[in-house]
């Protein structure tokens, strides 16, 4: 009875061991962040951190690029993307990043002068023709260049991408010739080119955080703001505001950058899978922006918003002095540059 007993439990350890043994060769699911032999892999989860809401492109372009990193890196990186200033404002999650508490960010230039003058040159008034006029600047030596300044300061530029041309709103009256502007009191980034613009032409400017301009806006602390479309859209500034004059002032390029610390962490080859992705990304990024600039207009026509199409030529002419005051700062040659890029 004993050796009965004996080889029962035998053959129960064995029969547990080869389940085991089963187990650990993948018999079970295997998770979609494992090698080829399935030796599971960690996942690095990345922070990423953009001021305006979830629908916006900012927000909507991150995504898109983190799909294709974890793709592309078969799932050992991912972006967790936190929109509505979740991690703080421009000027915070830039901070963040200069830190390496946040990993990635896309924001206007304004912030980056106080890293570099050569970012000032993209707030420079009706700098830029057209769209295809700045993606050429941008995307080409002069934007690798305006980069190249961010060397040191703990953050990496990867790519342009944009959030289309300012154009003003007010809730006083509609705009049509610079002169409308003189006495609006505008709010503004804290960006020291686009408050002399409006200064020139007899407005107020007011620098404010974004994240208090709604409220600014709807209490009449300030008369108006300026904008591109998608972030006049989605910030729901329509029920603010009774005008929209399309002045399209300013570019306004968006930065994609990285944490250096994070960058340095990739091996060379997912650096190159970070850096092609965002190039790629770029291209998405922008369509989303074009797509609602072609139907923005009538929607925000829709919901109440009394709509001007200003000729520019008077406020290219009435902002003129703006670039004698900041051509030594830039530089120039550089603005020289820009330009003949336009022909």
């Amino acid at each position: 009875m004993k050796k009965r007993s004996l080889k029962i439990l035998v053959l129960l350890v064995v029969a547990l061991f080869a389940m085991a043994l089963a187990a650990g060769c993948g018999g079970g699911s295997k998770d979609p962040g494992t090698g080829g032999g399935g030796e599971e892999v960690k996942t690095v989860v990345l922070k990423a951190g953009v001021t305006p809401d979830a629908t916006h492109p900012y927000a909507l372009g991150m995504i898109e690029y983190g799909k294709m990193i974890e793709e592309r890196t078969g799932g050992r990186y991912k972006i967790e993307v936190y929109p509505a200033a979740q991690l703080g404002s421009e000027r915070e999650v830039i901070e963040g990043v200069q830190m390496g508490t946040v990993d990635l960010t896309v924001v206007s230039t304004a912030p980056l002068a106080g890293f570099s003058d050569a970012f000032l040159v993209t707030d420079l008034p009706f700098l830029f023709v057209d769209k295809a006029h700045a993606h050429k600047v941008l995307d080409g030596e002069i934007g690798q260049g305006i980069f190249a300044q961010l060397e040191g300061t703990g953050i990496k530029g990867l790519a342009f991408w944009e959030n289309g041309f300012r154009n003003i709103t007010n809730s006083k009256k509609p705009i049509n010739l610079p002169e409308d502007m003189v006495g609006i009191k505008i709010r503004t980034m804290e960006n020291p080119i686009h408050m002399d613009s409006f200064r020139q032409i007899g407005a107020d400017p007011t620098p404010m955080a974004f994240g208090e301009l709604f409220t600014a806006l709807q209490q009449r602390t300030v008369d108006g703001q300026e904008n591109p479309l998608p972030i006049i859209y989605t910030s729901r500034f329509q029920e603010v505001q009774e005008h929209l004059a399309l002045t399209g002032h300013f570019y306004a390029p968006a930065p994609l950058l990285i944490s250096q610390a994070t960058w340095d962490k990739l091996s060379a080859e997912d650096q190159a899978i970070f850096a092609q992705a965002a190039i790629e990304a770029t291209a998405i990024q922008r369509k989303m922006i074009q797509d609602m600039d072609d139907e923005l207009v009538d929607k925000l026509a829709e919901a109440g918003m009394q709509i001007t199409t200003p000729d520019k030529g008077p406020w290219q002419e009435a902002m003129a002095p703006v670039y004698d005051k900041w051509e030594d700062t830039i530089g120039k040659d550089l603005i020289e540059q820009i330009r003949k890029l336009a022909e």
